[in-house]
């Protein structure tokens, strides 16, 4: 008969005590240890779901890894292809575990696991039973991983704990705490000999996302917690702000005294100053940092400053604020493609970087953005080389906030409506028929 390849039955099978079972095991919790499996045999027997759960974690550890099974799910077969483990598609023999450090037990078959599991006992392999956990000398905790720090829960050892849905509850708890900085202590950098750096440390340039302070990325908003100083956009998530710590330093970007000429050079100067002192510098950014926000200026000061510098991508409002409105930037059958374009420079001027009659030539999505008062000149110059003066248009002002709101016209009406309804900054436009997909 084929060795089934689905979950075995995680609670304990009724039976005698087993043999690895001393005066002094039961009761006692189990020692939670970290397994160097680095180029060590490992022997799992059975390709099901508990597999394929499993062998991922003991790919990444580079352990030496051998499956003895006679099938296997979909995915485990493809690590096997890919050389990621030796596949050895039969039934558990006697001698399987010879030479093993590490063996994990998950087949369906009772006495093929109980023969594995003895044989494991008697060669003083750890081994861990996926069908019952005391007849196993391991057990695996529910783990994950945050900036290098593997969080591992064990369940308790009595019936009343040994729940794993708790130890998974337990352990997200944990790295959501780190990855938010809830939890979490001071980290300073070290070099080589242990010492604290006495150079620059690395600068984050932080994409925030669209204004909704939880569309931040998890990384962003660690990094954020960690820092000593941060320089924020008037469009990133202002209310993440009020979440630092008193010592924090937050400048704002917009009031550098050094003139609005001189804003960016003024930041620049900040990020290298501050970075040099030895702080954790977060360049705090609405959306993206490079789309359209200068992230890269900055990177490249920051370059030439001899500052290492990281950067996290943010979401961006070019899709996110539409789609929080309702509006697909893409549909099947409607918009195979969008363009983004800048609108703070009017059609017409000399410094404008935008072919405006390609775009009116599309029949995708344009998504313009800081464009509201150009508006009415931007829809003159796309009807004016030939675009529908009924293509849908609309404007989404302070997207994914509270105070969002949706303006809806046409290329002929838009700069009217606009004017009309006071749209102000910041607003994403999207003109294109996604704009009708969902509407009565």
């Amino acid at each position: 008969m084929a060795e089934p390849h689905d979950d075995a039955p995680r609670h304990p099978s009724p039976g005698p005590a087993r043999a690895h079972e001393g005066p002094h095991d039961a009761g006692h919790p189990a020692y939670p240890v970290g397994l160097r499996l680095a180029g060590r045999r490992v022997v799992v027997i059975g390709g099901g779901q508990v597999a394929q759960r499993r062998l991922p974690a003991l790919i990444a550890a580079g352990a030496d890894i051998v499956l003895v099974s006679p099938s296997a799910t979909p995915s485990v077969e493809a690590m096997a292809t890919a050389g990621e483990l030796r596949w050895e598609r039969r039934r558990y023999a006697e001698g399987d575990l010879a030479d093993a450090w590490y063996a994990l037990v998950a087949t369906g078959d009772a006495a093929a696991n109980a023969a594995a599991s003895a044989e494991a006992e008697r060669g003083r392999t750890w081994c861990v039973r996926s069908d019952d956990a005391e007849a196993a000398t391991a057990w695996t905790p529910a783990t994950g991983r945050d900036e290098g720090v593997t969080v591992a829960v064990l369940a308790g050892r009595d019936a009343r704990h040994r729940d794993p849905r708790r130890s998974a509850a337990i352990r997200d708890a944990v790295l959501e705490g780190l990855r938010d900085g809830t939890i979490g202590a001071a980290r300073e950098q070290a070099t080589d000999d242990g010492a604290a750096p006495t150079g620059p440390v690395p600068v984050a340039l932080v994409g925030g996302g669209p204004g909704d302070p939880d569309l931040i990325t998890v990384r962003g908003r660690r990094l954020l917690a960690a820092a000593d100083v941060v320089i924020a956009d008037r469009l990133g998530p202002r209310d993440l702000l009020d979440e630092l710590p008193p010592h924090v330093e937050v400048i704002d970007a917009a009031k550098i005294p050094y003139g609005r000429a001189m804003a960016q050079d003024a930041i620049n100067a900040a990020l290298v100053e501050h970075a040099r002192a030895g702080k954790a510098v977060v360049r705090l950014k609405g959306g993206d940092p490079f789309v359209f926000g200068r992230g890269m200026e900055e990177a490249q000061a920051l370059a030439e400053a001899g500052i290492p510098c990281t950067v996290v991508p943010g979401i961006s409002s070019t899709i996110s604020v539409p789609g929080a409105a309702g509006i697909p930037v893409t549909h099947r059958g409607v918009a195979h493609e969008f363009t983004v374009v800048s609108g703070h420079v009017a059609p017409g001027d000399a410094r404008s970087l935008v072919d405006w009659a390609a775009l009116a030539r599309l029949t995708g999505t344009l998504v313009v953005l800081m464009g509201v008062d150009k508006i009415g000149a931007i829809a003159a110059a796309l009807i004016g080389h030939g675009k529908d003066p009924a293509t849908p248009v609309a404007l989404v002002q302070e997207g994914t906030t509270a105070a969002q709101r949706r303006v809806d016209a046409t290329l002929a009406t838009v700069g009217a409506t606009a004017r009309a309804e006071a749209v102000r900054p910041p607003a994403v436009i999207v003109i294109g028929d996604v704009v009708a997909v969902g509407k009565g």
